[in-house]
């Protein structure tokens, strides 16, 4: 079928959005394993990206410029990306990470509720989509009955997932940044999360280098910086803007498949069947969502 033209944009970018994003482990692990501290790791990930970001719309002429009703909304948007991080981390401390990422692909369900109450109802091909693609995420995380479910946990992830959708939303939806740059936006965005896990790593009091030697720490840092944070926003910002913010989340998917696909072939994590059952599910409802709703 013939694809719009927003359609050409939206779903290759929503696609590299999970999938950059999925690319986490692969620099995150080594780092954690070499004793880095988590706050380390996230204000180098995030300071690293900003003045890399920062050094190509100098190079490239565009102007850093916003007016106060701007600041106001990307600052909104800074704080919900660095708390999605945030809670979802903090998830991790007492569920395991399978259920942590089943949970936090609820933000499809949220963001189409949301969309729903704002009028902007989901055609049945997305709800559908949702559906299957979540049954899939709980497949290949290998969420059963022998879960642990601790409800701190179960509530961080679902607090996670709420505040990485109104993220997405606010790109969608505000006409204040409506005319602000995928770049500038995303610089701005990381900026304050920059700032965040800074003054969490001195009240902590953990030393701001500790555990990062050697080149190997901060190529994977350099790594961190680049595709799971610069290009991952950027991209997400270039979906939420051209499919909307329910087919954008939906995409989301393609970050659970990434991540178990880089643990299988880089980390010597199994590969199991309900693993790639999971996985074939997920991108057959993501593809049926795409020929349904493509123009």
């Amino acid at each position: 079928m013939k694809l719009s033209k927003k359609a050409l944009i939206g779903y290759p970018a929503g696609v590299v959005t999970g999938v950059t994003y999925g690319l986490n482990p692969l620099f995150a692990i080594p780092l954690m394993a070499m004793g880095a501290a988590l706050s380390s790791i996230l204000f180098f990930r995030y300071a690293i990206a900003v003045t890399l970001l920062g050094l190509y719309l100098a190079v490239t002429g565009q102007s850093f410029r916003v007016t106060w009703r701007q600041g106001l909304v990307l600052l909104v948007l800074g704080l919900l990306y660095t708390a999605s991080s945030l809670t979802l981390f903090s998830a991790y401390k007492y569920v395991p990470s399978g259920l942590a990422t089943t949970l936090v692909f609820l933000s499809p369900v949220i963001v189409a509720l949301i969309m729903a109450a704002l009028g902007k109802v989901p055609s049945w091909p997305v709800w559908l989509a949702i559906a299957v693609s979540f049954v899939g995420v709980m497949i290949m995380t290998g969420v059963g009955s022998d879960t642990v479910f601790n409800p701190t946990g179960i509530a961080l992830a679902i607090a996670s997932a709420f505040v990485y959708s109104l993220f997405i939303i606010i790109i969608n939806r505000s006409k204040v940044i409506a005319g602000i740059s995928n770049s500038v936006l995303t610089f701005y965005t990381l900026v304050v999360g920059s700032i965040v896990f800074m003054a969490w790593g001195v009240r902590s009091h953990v030393p701001l280098t500790g555990g990062l030697e050697g080149w190997s720490a901060w190529l994977n840092l350099v790594g961190l910086a680049i595709l799971p944070t610069i290009v991952s926003t950027a991209t997400l910002a270039v979906a939420t803007r051209n499919i909307g913010a329910t087919k954008a989340s939906v995409l989301g998917v393609f970050e659970p498949i990434t991540a178990i696909v880089v643990g299988s072939m880089v980390l010597g994590e199994p590969l199991t069947l309900s693993v790639v059952a999971g996985i074939t599910l997920s991108i057959v409802a993501v593809t049926f969502m795409v020929l349904a709703t493509g123009r």
